[in-house]
């Protein structure tokens, strides 16, 4: 664990150096075990505008970062501010850890963000890392097939495509996430929102998975089957990349990270997911968020610096830095030039206004399970499209 005390300075006392007593000290938990240089910035420039306030910044690895603030929380000792998987709010607002975010009703949010951090009409987080997915395509092995290496714009035209390859290469059309593990849920919902699914209404918490788009979605995840890497229930997205890196699959679904993880000698083609016969292309919207901790004594002083670490030019620090999916409209705050407009990226922006959010449960692995259940059953082919839907509806009503 790497911890980092970040202090206003030091006052002489009889004539030794002693640190001075801060007024008020924050205590923020940063998972993913570093700080970011932007985020550091944040905090510096916050002590200095408040004088007498020191931030005790703690960067917490992933894997025990979420249960330490949780465990802090519950046991009445809350940080005042972290930054976490927006997948916990629903867990910490049902049990009165957190209180509701104080967003600037200006601020230019792309479309359907703040419902990855709002439970039925209220929002609970400040989101401050946002992803988006979109298709890769092996051009080499699309061409070899015999065929044009464009783009699918629908899910007919990925199949044939697939279907092509599978028909006159050695390799699988597409790579399909069907492992016990949190992206086979992602993995299916870029399709679901491809096809205008809803899993839950983020404004009443009402259940819409039992639905017509979520059947058709099912029945293609099936037939993809067909075109897909031997196995899918073995493979999740990171282990696609490889045989995509393999040659071994001609497309997959992944985020704007794995262009520069895919071998340089790939002529690669990036494209929206494909539409499905109810829905445009759309995507995944996944955040992480920064919290406010209710009972730590500084609410107040939390939500400035949680207001400040989103806030525009430092929220565009740590999105270009990082090569994150933009979580604001620059171009609204003035900026001229964005480095989102050109490149892949307009095909991970322009699906942000059709996608859907990770649905907030209060037990993420149930609502993982409901998924992994219902994609197993049909690569399996256990039962019918209509009564796996049915089920996970069902698995979902006991999750919420």
């Amino acid at each position: 664990m790497k911890l980092m005390n970040i202090t206003m300075g030091a006052l002489l006392l009889s004539g030794t150096a002693m640190a001075a007593q801060a007024d008020e000290e924050l205590h923020f938990i940063m998972c993913g075990g570093e700080v970011r240089e932007a985020d550091q910035a944040v905090v510096d420039k916050f002590e200095a505008d408040n004088e007498g306030v020191t931030v005790n910044l703690e960067a917490v690895p992933w894997g025990t970062c979420q249960d330490k603030s949780l465990t802090l929380a519950a046991a009445g000792d809350p940080p005042s501010i972290a930054y976490m998987g927006s997948r916990t709010l629903r867990q910490m607002a049902n049990n009165d850890l957190i209180v509701p975010a104080q967003i600037d009703p200006e601020a230019p949010y792309q479309e359907g963000v703040l419902n990855t951090v709002t439970i039925e009409g209220t929002t609970w987080g400040y989101p401050h890392a946002f992803s988006t997915k979109a298709l890769y395509l092996n051009c080499d092995i699309i061409e070899a097939s015999g065929q044009e290496c464009v783009a699918p714009k629908t899910w007919d035209e990925m199949y044939t495509m697939a279907k092509g390859v599978v028909d006159n290469t050695e390799a699988a059309g597409v790579g399909l996430a069907g492992k016990d593990f949190d992206n086979t849920m992602h993995q299916f919902l870029n399709y679901l929102y491809s096809n205008g699914g809803v899993v839950i209404d983020s404004a009443t918490g009402e259940n819409k998975l039992d639905s017509k788009e979520t059947r058709e979605t099912l029945e293609f995840y099936g037939k993809l089957v067909e075109v897909a890497q031997d196995g899918p229930t073995a493979w999740e997205r990171d282990q696609l990349r490889d045989l995509f890196n393999d040659g071994q699959i001609a497309m997959y679904v992944n985020g704007p990270w794995g262009h520069n993880q895919h071998n340089e000698d790939i002529n690669q083609l990036v494209a929206p997911v494909p539409a499905g016969p109810s829905g445009e292309s759309g995507t995944i919207l996944i955040t992480d968020s920064i919290v406010v901790f209710k009972g730590s004594g500084h609410e107040d002083l939390a939500h400035e610096l949680a207001q400040a670490i989103t806030s525009g030019d430092s929220q565009y620090d740590l999105d270009s830095t990082w090569g994150l999916t933009p979580i604001l409209d620059y171009k609204a705050l003035g900026m001229s030039e964005v480095y989102y407009e050109s490149g892949i990226w307009p095909n991970f922006t322009a699906t942000i206004s059709t996608g859907g959010p990770e649905p907030l449960v209060e037990d993420f692995k149930s609502l993982q399970s409901v998924f992994t259940n219902m994609v197993q059953g049909i690569i399996l082919q256990d039962d019918t499209v209509d009564n796996l839907v049915t089920i996970a509806a069902e698995e979902l009503d006991d999750a919420l």
